[in-house]
């Protein structure tokens, strides 16, 4: 789920700023941007967010500068090796180049001092405890939008529910279909000669079996309750949720391979069954957001 949020926190030394963004992503994306001098706190910051967010792109920065200044120290030595090897480059390549002080500042390693952090004690507890202020952050700004989110999901739900109550309905009326169409193919093959009506009752029943839903409906019910039951509980859901829209949208296909034909009740499934398809293929874009 969508959000951001930002944490600061002071050392003696330092002002610290966490900030944290996150985008919706299937999986668990963690990008991290640390200064250099607090590279030996990444693993630490890393599984303080896995702890906290299970699913989403996230970005964590942080910030630290110094609070007052510090002296610059040129590294002498590795300037003057980043010469030498400059000044061979230029003979073999027989280029004509200049000196550039400012490229060689640049250069990494060649300044310490300015923006060079070193690792203080109790720092660590200092910068999981600005993480942790930032992720609380984060986390009620993704709240409130997953409460919204939870609302479209239910009427999502609702909805679907409806349709299968309608297919449900139309199911019942698909046996005297059945015998009307079967009565009129017959008859063509015949050239209408009389059929005996138990005989015709036997094939059209068996007809309906073949394309009885009433399983399918059934399990595609269960499926919405454990959807919204899942919602209104805690905790990490959205691979849940992820598995019931599978299991939701292969209801929905078997509904549309059981209803063939050009009667209006089959018609009438099959643009239901469609329906039920496009909504839980929404329901599944929506999903994203969960974790």
């Amino acid at each position: 789920m969508t959000g951001y949020a930002q944490a600061r926190a002071e050392t003696p030394d330092l002002a610290l700023r966490i900030s944290v963004k996150s985008a919706n992503h299937r999986f668990l994306d963690l990008k991290m941007r640390i200064p250099e001098g607090l590279e030996s706190y990444e693993l630490t910051l890393r599984q303080i967010v896995r702890e906290r967010i299970y699913r989403g792109h996230v970005e964590i920065q942080l910030a630290a500068e110094p609070r007052t200044a510090a002296a610059i120290q040129v590294n002498q030595e590795l300037v003057k090796a980043y010469m030498r090897a400059a000044e061979a480059l230029r003979q073999e390549t027989r280029a004509a180049a200049d000196v550039d002080v400012v490229a060689l500042l640049r250069l990494p390693g060649v300044i310490s001092g300015a923006g060079i952090i070193a690792p203080q004690e109790q720092l660590g507890k200092i910068l999981g405890d600005c993480l942790h202020d930032a992720l609380t952050k984060l986390d009620e700004m993704r709240r409130s939008e997953g409460a919204h989110l939870a609302e479209e999901l239910r009427s999502r739900l609702a909805k679907i529910e409806a349709e299968a109550d309608q297919v449900a309905v139309l199911a019942e009326t698909l046996r005297p279909a059945f015998a009307r169409r079967l009565e009129a193919r017959l008859k063509d093959l015949l050239g209408g000669v009389s059929l005996e009506p138990a005989r015709l009752a036997q094939e059209a029943a068996m007809l309906a079996e073949r394309s009885d839903v009433s399983e399918e409906l059934q399990r595609l019910r269960s499926h919405l309750t454990q959807f919204g039951n899942l919602l209104t509980g805690a905790g990490e859901m959205g691979k849940k949720l992820d598995f019931l829209l599978q299991e939701m949208h292969r209801e929905a296909n078997t509904l549309l391979s059981k209803t063939p034909g050009v009667d209006s009740e089959a018609l009438a499934i099959t643009g239901l069954a469609l329906e039920i398809k496009s909504d839980i293929e929404k329901l599944r874009e929506q999903v994203q957001n969960i974790e």
